[in-house]
Parts: C-alpha cells; structure tokens; sequence
C-alpha cells in the first residue's frame, strides 16, 4: 500500500487512514474512556468483507483478547481489554487480503468517577415532554439532508411538529419558575424513518441509530450542552432508552449481523418481505404472514411461576409492532453494545438517569445483567424500568433486591401503574366506605410492604401513553387532588408536560391527541403559556397553584426522608401524613361532592399537641382544636 497516496478522513470521531480499496463505513461507539471499571471495551465495525480483517494494537497498556466474525461478511466485533491503558489517540490496524488501514481511535478521559455521578431520587420531580411537540427554536427542521421522506406539519397529530432540542434550551427558567427539578424526555436518537401516511415516528421509539441525535432535533454536541445548561440551573436530564427494539431502517434490518441478532427473524428474509407492501391491516398493523410474531403485549407470563412456554416466548419474542424489529438481548454481543451505548451516553453527554422504554419485553437475565454493570460503574447513579402491569405485587418483583422474585432485576427504580390506574378509577368515584374513590389510592398503598424500596418507586397520573388526567375536560380539583397525593406520598413523582397549564386529550382518536404542542412553544402560535401573560386566568391559577406546591417540596425532608402514615378514608375523607422528627404534614382530600366535617381528634397521633397549621396551598392558619370544614373535592396540605 502506498501510504503517501491514503485519504485520510474523519469516521464519527476517529481518524481513519485508507486506502482507496478499504470499506470501512463505520465504527461504534466512536471513541470510549479510560479508567472504566469494566476495562473491556466491544468495537463494532461496519464495511463490506471487513469480517475477515485481523486487527493489532501496539498502544501501551491496551490488548486486543478477541476477533469475532459474525454471519453477515460486513461486521467485525473487535473485544479489547483497557485496564492500563491512559487517554490519548490509540493506534488500531486492520488488515486482510487486498488491503491494509490504520485508525487512530480517540480514548478519553473521564469527566468525572463513577461513583460521582448522582441520578435522580424522590428528592426529584420529573417533568416528561415530548421534544417533537415542546418548542421550536426557530431553526427551520423541514429538509434534513439524507434523511428519509417526511414532514412536518402541525395540523396532523401524528406527523412531526418540529420541536427541537434548540427549543427546550430556550425554556430552561421555565422549568425552574414551574419548580420541577429533572427533565425526561422521549428518546432524541435518530428515527430515521420514512413517513407513512400521516404516521410517522417523531414519538422516537424506532431507533435507527444508537449513538447519534435525531438531527430533527439538533446535534450530540446540541444534546449535551442543553445537559450541561440544564445542571447549571440545578435541572438533572433522564434520558429516555429502547433496549426491546429498534426501528425497522436501522442498518442491522437490511444486513443482519448474525442471525439471532432479532427475535423471530424470519420475517425480515427478502421472500417474506416481498408483500409487505400488499400487506393487509389490522388496528393500523400490517401483518404480513405467519412468519410475522407479535408480542401478546401481556407482561404476566414473564414472572407468573404457571406460564407456558409458549405465551413467555410470545411476551418477550414477539414484536411490539411490525415497524419495530424485537432485538434478541440473549445474543451476548448484541447485549454487551447496548450495555456500552449507555455507558457511553452517561460518560459523553452527562445525563443524570434512564428511563428504559418497555423493560419487562426485554430478556430478563440479560436486563438484569445491564442493570449490575450500571450499578457496578455508576453506584449512585439511578434507572427506572417501565413496568407496564396494575398490580403492585408484580411492579415490586421487579424492583432491585425483591424478595419476591427468583431473579434480582438489579433495577433501582420501577414505574407504579397501580397508583395511575386506581388513581384514574377514583377521580369519576364519590368516596365510600369501602372500596370506591379514595379507597382505591388506600388499598393500594398499604401493599408497600412488598417493595424493597417504596422511596424507589416512580408515580404519575398520566403520560405521554396514557389518556391526560383532565381528558376532555378541565376538572382542576381532581386535578389538585391527584397533584397534591402525587407530590407528597412516597414516590419519586413524575410530570407529564402542560399539565401546569390544563393541557387535556384523549387517545380515542390517536395517541397524538396526548402529545399536543405545548401553547408559545412554536412561532407564530397566537397563546403562549410559558409567560404569565400569555396564560388564560385559570391557566394562570393552575400554574401558580403547582409551583407553589413544587416550590415548598424542595428540599424539604419531610417529604423525601419522613415516615408516612395514611388513614382508611372515614366519612369520604382521605388523609396521609408525613412526620419527621418533631415536624408533619398532612395531605387533606375530600373525596365526595359534599361538604365534609373532619374531625381532628382521629388524627391525634400526628397532630399531638399542635392547635395550629399552615395550608401550604393558601398559606392560611388552619384550627386543629375543632373539626375542619372541606368544601366539596377540597384539597388541603397542612403542615404542623
């Protein structure tokens, strides 16, 4: 090779030297850290017959233990072991028949330890927003080069609106006027999928590329100083992952790395996609033949001790759509890239926690083996898993150290669709004496016992998958209601975006109903309820309502660290208290449409010797020597 005659090119961040005959394309992750606790690093390399390429290192402190060669002739899996090595640019040759190449492979220094890194607890408050439909910067996103088909357009609810990674930067005194402490959006990688119709994927649950912002969105580099913003004004940033599936124009769909790199596979063959297109549909799904398995979308059969074979396959092997191609997570170095791209994503753009889409559809051996690297490299760090089952028997199994489960998830964090789903039965329900209204939120949470760590427990009244809390509607003291048990039980709690400014909707039309535009977030839109101006008066009210809530709950100990205590709803009224030392707080509902009488002297164990409270809420001095009067659905949070 004549080396005076290479192009030299720059290959998502490592040097590459070539000769014209070289095929290389690609190389994931494009640079890593050294000082990891884990020493090995996986390189996925991509280029026409590199399969047979060996590879050699003479880089100090580094070694290369293994060459994989794969089904497809175009990747080659190179292990390397870093355990002494220092950062600096580490020198990588490949070689075979034909052709010789040199890459220069950038090996960073650590911004910090692992053990630094702090995720997100139930100090937090997270605010979830949909990227897409939160703001637009003013960069116009309608023809990003080399990107399939697609457009935007704000009339159509499931088509891409245009909110940007730009536009969320600009809004960040928002979140701190509003007194939400993280920020979780739906995933920002690349969705580079061609539009369908008036479908398309600008939700970002399709991933077409693992290690690269969606650039409808912005840039990695627009990414992680939007993060680095965000910590300056005390804002942590959940990143929101899909390990279950990819989307169908990720590269790995046309070549296949290897032929268990998917769950039932066979329907991805050329001859089994030759009537794709003549496909006949069914709820909006092509199903194309029998070599097409769809999930049951049934997560019971994955920790139910009965289960057949044939329904656990279903749960976890099936697709979750046929746009959406299930990856097979027992194919180890399929694992061992997704265990690295998160690390990555931690160590790159300093993100302070996961939200891991669809957990329980994943293998649960290799989920679990993910969740022991991360807490291995990042102690303090914090994921939660959506667990997508009411039952707070089967949510508590898959939280970290359960003595309910066989198998240690090693999961820190679990989402509580039992407190969502109850919560949404009792606001339509009067409160009686035993099962109905409040009774529900009881009955449920007296099951606490079952979690090895209620504090790590993640709860919501609604999100980006759900109908809104308000619907339809604009029922603001049910709303005030959910808010206030949200915010002071147990719970790291969760926000969906607008609900601070009565945004409602409903999925019975399409799910893009829940994930409206937030008003002011896009130029030329005629309302803007990011300013106090630009609120109608009972957005206003709302707003300021909820902030003073968050407000007051930062950094208040008796919320994140005291011990709670609930009542069985008595005459309609639901109450929980918070005690911590000689402080305590008590959440007040009236449960029914009626006036209510609250007699104080049943609440005297928390109450004890005081005679007086302050309503948070109003700041008004409350009597604790005589009943308390409640107007219909009232809500009142009483500190001591």
């Amino acid at each position: 090779m004549n080396f005076k005659s290479a192009i030299s090119v720059l290959l998502l961040g490592s040097t590459i030297t070539m000769s014209a005959a070289t095929k290389i394309s690609r190389i994931e992750p494009a640079d890593w850290f050294a000082g990891m606790k884990n020493p090995q690093l996986q390189l996925m390399v991509y280029g026409k017959d590199i399969r047979a390429a060996e590879v050699s290192t003479d880089y100090p402190g580094a070694r290369i233990d293994s060459v994989v060669r794969l089904d497809s002739p175009n990747y080659l899996l190179v292990y390397m072991n870093l355990k002494d090595a220092q950062p600096g640019r580490m020198n990588l040759k490949f070689s075979a028949k034909g052709f010789k190449q040199a890459i220069s492979y950038n090996l960073k220094k650590r911004a910090m330890k692992g053990e630094d890194r702090q995720g997100f607890s139930n100090a937090d408050v997270l605010y979830m927003l949909m990227p897409d439909r939160f703001a637009n910067s003013g960069t116009d996103r309608s023809n990003i080069k080399d990107m399939h088909p697609y457009s935007i357009n704000r009339k159509e609810p499931s088509l891409r609106h245009g909110g940007d990674i730009g536009g969320i930067r600009q809004h960040l005194d928002y979140f701190n006027q509003l007194g939400v402490t993280a920020l979780w959006f739906t995933p920002v990688l690349e969705n580079n999928s061609p539009d369908n119709g008036k479908q398309s994927t600008y939700h970002g649950y399709a991933t077409t590329d693992y290690y690269r912002v969606d650039p409808r969105f912005g840039t990695n580099e627009e990414y992680s100083q939007l993060i680095e913003e965000a910590h300056k004004k005390g804002l942590k940033v959940v990143m929101d992952m899909i390990f279950n599936h990819c989307g169908f124009e990720h590269p790995w769909v046309k070549d296949m790395p290897s032929k268990d790199w998917f769950n039932n596979p066979e329907w991805l063959l050329p001859e089994n996609q030759a009537n794709n297109k003549k496909a006949k549909t069914i709820d909006g799904a092509a199903m194309v033949n029998d070599k097409y398995v769809q999930t049951s979308y049934k997560l019971t059969p994955v920790l139910d001790p009965y289960a057949s074979q044939a329904d656990l396959s279903e749960t976890v092997d099936g697709w979750f759509v046929p746009t959406m191609p299930d990856l097979n997570q027992r194919n180890t170095h399929l694992m061992t890239y997704l265990i690295q791209n998160s690390k990555w994503w931690i160590e790159t753009a300093g993100i302070d926690g996961i939200r891991m889409d669809t957990y329980p559809y994943a293998d649960r051996k290799a989920m679990a083996k993910w969740m022991e690297e991360l807490n291995k490299e990042y102690p303090n760090f914090n994921t939660v898993g959506e667990t997508w089952v009411t039952e707070p028997a089967y949510t508590a199994a898959w939280q970290k150290d359960s003595k309910l489960s066989n198998m240690n998830s090693n999961l820190k964090t679990v989402m509580d669709f039992a407190f969502f789903d109850r919560l949404n039965q009792a606001k339509h329900e009067e409160t009686d004496t035993w099962w109905n209204g409040f009774n529900r939120i009881y009955n449920s949470l007296c099951y606490d016992y079952l979690y090895n760590d209620p504090s790590h427990v993640m709860a919501f009244i609604e999100n980006h998958d759900t109908d809104r809390f308000l619907a339809d509607g604009q029922d603001t003291l049910a709303l005030k209601q959910a808010l206030a048990m949200l915010l002071t039980i147990n719970r790291i709690p969760q926000l969906y975006y607008g609900t601070e400014v009565l945004m409602n909707g409903t999925k019975q039309v399409t799910d893009g109903n829940v994930r409206r535009d937030f008003p002011g977030g896009f130029p030329g839109d005629s309302d803007n309820a990011f300013t106090a101006e630009g609120r109608t008066k009972e957005q206003q009210q709302m707003f300021l309502w909820l902030s003073r809530l968050l407000h007051w709950r930062q950094g208040n100990k008796l919320i994140t660290e005291g011990k709670q205590t609930q009542f069985i709803p008595k005459d309609g009224v639901y109450v929980i208290a918070r005690t911590l030392e000689d402080k305590a707080v008590l959440t007040i509902l009236n449960g029914t449409s009626h006036r209510k009488k609250m007699n104080t002297a049943h609440y005297a164990e928390i109450i004890k010797d005081a005679t007086e409270a302050t309503n948070i809420l109003t700041g008004r001095k409350i009597c604790l020597t005589k009943d308390i009067t409640l107007q219909p659905r009232a809500t009142m949070i009483l500190e001591l």
